[in-house]
């Protein structure tokens, strides 16, 4: 449907199986659990490959990265002067990257359950089958912007929000391949939590258990009987995000979607067309233009750029994902 959300039947992994089927197809070679070290870079200042954690080598004359802008350039890229090698990423570029926003304010919780929730405002089908609302994204605790205003204040303050800003979606409402008959999969977007708890708290189980509760709490007051329902939960945290999925920040779009660091400014101003100073290395991630979600833009505009700006010099291509 034109302006709605899209679901991948068979859940998001697929969508990842579907690219895969596409690029081994026409001659690509896959390779996973091969932790990159680092970019190669030859003495002219040109990509020529990448290392692998093991030692190996893997060359290349183009490289595209969908990891974030912080990971491919600040961990991932030569920049000290050695007597060796000149510094290839200018300070002044290097310093931009460095000073991304990439400040996040939302735990994602994954829930499975036993039952459609049954909203008081729109009750549930006899005989339970998903209603058009159940299809659509709810977003709850967002009835003025009071409610939206005292949730950042929490969040400010080193603290999750007392009355997060929740959005839920029902992926197995459209497709029923994700959980067992009757039961259900809930993806949760929760504001605001902040990256560092007050106190020098850490984002232990204890604090995790007690945000996620303090979600369901809420929820159970617009769908009474929901806690009730639950029979599993994973919660990610802004560090776990960080530290699972390698986003700066647990920043799903890699830095902010902010005005300075949208458009010809993503992800710094000069350097916004996938390029970047170093000869052969391009960004495709949400970290490039137009960031966002899984549209693939990025992914799509990178790849197709760096096959104009290198055709009859490159043969072979190398993309670098953090999963």
């Amino acid at each position: 449907m034109r302006g709605a959300w899209g679901y991948v039947q068979g859940g998001m992994g697929a969508l990842s199986d579907a690219i895969a089927s596409s690029a081994t197809a026409h001659g690509a070679s896959i390779f996973t659990e091969k932790t990159v070290a680092k970019v190669q870079v030859s003495s002219g200042g040109r990509v020529q490959g990448v290392v692998l954690q093991d030692g190996s080598e893997v060359r290349s004359k183009v490289v595209l990265s969908s990891a974030s802008p912080q990971i491919t350039f600040l961990k991932l890229t030569p920049q000290g002067r050695t007597f060796f090698f000149q510094e290839w990423l200018p300070e002044e570029f290097v310093e931009r990257i460095s000073q991304l926003d990439t400040q996040s304010p939302v735990t994602k919780i994954n829930v499975a359950v036993d039952r459609l929730p049954d909203f008081l405002a729109a009750p549930n089908a006899p005989r339970g089958q998903p209603l058009p609302h159940h299809q659509c994204s709810i977003h709850l605790n967002c009835e003025d912007t009071l409610l939206l205003h005292q949730a950042f204040e929490d969040a400010m303050d080193g603290l999750p929000s007392h009355r997060p800003m929740i959005e839920l979606c029902i992926p197995s409402s459209l497709d029923p391949t994700l959980a067992p008959p009757g039961c259900h999969v809930i993806s949760l977007f929760t504001q605001y939590t902040p990256y560092t708890l007050a106190s020098g708290k850490a984002w232990d189980e204890q604090e995790r258990n007690a945000h996620a509760d303090r979600v369901c709490d809420c929820i159970e007051a617009y769908a009474p009987g929901f806690k009730g329902s639950v029979v599993g939960r994973d919660i990610l945290t802004p560090p776990d995000l960080e530290r699972v999925f390698g986003l700066p920040g647990g920043n799903i779009f890699h830095c902010a979607m902010a005005l300075d660091q949208l458009y010809f400014a993503r992800p710094v101003p000069l350097h916004s067309s996938y390029r970047c100073p170093l000869r052969g290395l391009y960004l495709c991630g949400s970290g490039a233009h137009p960031g966002y979600t899984l549209i693939c833009s990025p992914l799509w505009d990178g790849n197709f750029l760096s096959a104009e700006a290198e055709r009859g010099f490159a043969e072979t291509a190398l993309e670098l994902r953090f999963s």
